[in-house]
């Protein structure tokens, strides 16, 4: 049995997590945290996901914790998420992170981590979307620039970046396809006399609004015709799949980085 921490326990995601982890086979839930002040603290992690009292209690310190758990999962905030990252490392904690908005210096921090411990790193966590990735590749390699490239997102109101990690991933996977550099070639949104498009140019469009779950749509526009690679998501419940497949294949690793394309053999 495989003991798990989640930590924002208390969010959409975290509450999720819980109850996808106590029917889970061969995990359970081991920790839950909360950044503290938190008015949750010292309440039952469960009674609070509505699956009932089961004996887990919120707490604020992620370190009091470490020998209650195998593996933490953390979907919070950039801060938090180095945090819990490093009390990992420090203690031989393999851990998944499907955490947005990481700046590169604190991707390159959770590099010095993963030297320490295996950290799975996923910016979305859903097996669907790691497949679409692949198509994306697959199809910008065949298109080239014969096509203009366009990513849309939306996600619910509550979300506080953007473009969305997954959007930014999308962008990641199309640049390396056609040999452009997103630095360079990215744009984040179009307002008043732009002139004509660039080619090289790789479109990125927000929409935020609403219960939204999460949407990601390519386009590839060319002369007369148009291909749209498109993943939607319903729920939150197929992040939370994705991530307890994550738990299982990051247990027991070598220290290192690991992602979605790792588990699905991508």
């Amino acid at each position: 049995m495989i003991r798990v921490a989640v930590a924002g326990c208390a969010g959409r995601m975290g509450k999720t997590l819980v109850q996808a982890i106590n029917v889970a086979p061969q995990l359970s839930l081991g920790a839950a945290f909360e950044h503290s002040g938190n008015s949750v603290l010292g309440a039952d992690a469960g009674a609070l996901a509505g699956i009932g009292d089961i004996g887990v209690v919120i707490v604020a310190d992620p370190e009091s914790q470490v020998d209650a758990f195998d593996v933490a999962i953390d979907f919070t905030i950039a801060e938090a998420t180095l945090g819990l990252a490093k009390i990992c490392a420090l203690y031989n904690k393999p851990m998944v992170i499907g955490t947005t908005g990481l700046t590169v210096a604190q991707l390159d921090q959770l590099e010095r981590f993963a030297k320490r411990t295996p950290l799975f790193i996923s910016p979305n966590m859903s097996v669907g979307v790691n497949l679409s990735l692949r198509l994306i590749e697959i199809a910008a390699k065949a298109l080239g620039d014969e096509v203009d490239v366009e990513v849309i997102e939306a996600h619910h109101r509550h979300k506080v970046d953007a473009p969305s990690g997954t959007a930014l991933r999308i962008g990641e996977v199309l640049a390396n396809a056609l040999g452009r550099n997103l630095d360079k070639n990215a744009i984040y949104g179009r307002q008043g006399y732009t002139g004509a498009r660039d080619p090289k140019t790789i479109g990125f469009s927000t929409v935020r609004g609403g219960d939204i779950v999460g949407e990601h749509t390519v386009m590839f526009a060319g002369e007369g015709e148009r291909l749209e690679i498109t993943h939607r998501a319903h729920s939150r419940s197929n992040f939370a799949q994705g991530a307890l497949r994550a738990v299982g294949f990051v247990h027991g690793k070598e220290p290192g980085l690991y992602d979605m394309q790792d588990l699905l053999g991508l």
